[in-house]
């Protein structure tokens, strides 16, 4: 935690620099920025690894193109391929994977990354935001992805979060047991 934070009592301390094993890794791909904060405040709250995706092409600024192509892949099954980026889920136990609720599921550059990395025996905290479209079950799609893998409950966000995004963050990392996966005070 930074010196001086008011937020101690949370129980949750960042991870020191050089400890790589046991701290989670955060994936994240977000269109608008909604699920970027919502990653960056998890980030702050865990001390994990933060990376972000990005399909190779980016998607259409305009709201009736992006849509349409979003609507086809999803159909499809379509997995958008990613620009490279350093982030080998191997040494980690703990994964928080988030994206934007697209069309009832998880937004397609999460999909491809999800479906390109083996995610066997790890737990994996799906997290997503939403602006009131199609409800989506993002537990159950990643579950479907990663079958080898324990998928916890979703964490849901309208946009961003708005001003109680941090204590709502500490309220699901409780329900989901993350007390037992990321270290707490002594």
């Amino acid at each position: 935690m930074r010196e001086g934070d008011k937020r101690m009592d949370t129980k949750i301390m960042r991870y020191s620099d050089t400890d790589t094993i046991g701290r989670p890794l955060i994936i994240s791909y977000s269109y608008s920025g909604h699920t970027h904060r919502i990653a960056q405040e998890i980030q702050d709250l865990t001390g994990g690894d933060w990376r972000e995706i990005y399909p190779w092409q980016p998607y259409p600024m305009a709201f009736p193109e992006l849509l349409d192509q979003v609507k086809k892949e999803i159909q499809t099954g379509y997995h958008p391929r990613l620009l490279p980026s350093p982030s080998n889920p191997k040494p980690y136990s703990v994964v928080f994977a988030g994206a934007p609720n697209w069309c009832g599921t998880l937004a397609p550059p999460l999909a491809s990354w999800l479906a390109k990395n083996n995610l066997s025996h790890k737990i994996i905290l799906p997290f997503y935001s939403h602006c009131g479209g199609v409800p989506c079950d993002f537990r159950w799609d990643i579950a479907r992805l990663c079958p080898q893998a324990e998928v916890r409950q979703a964490f849901c966000a309208v946009e961003d979060g708005g001003d109680g995004l941090r204590e709502a963050l500490i309220q699901w990392m409780g329900q989901v047991g993350l007390a037992e996966i990321v270290r707490t005070a002594q």
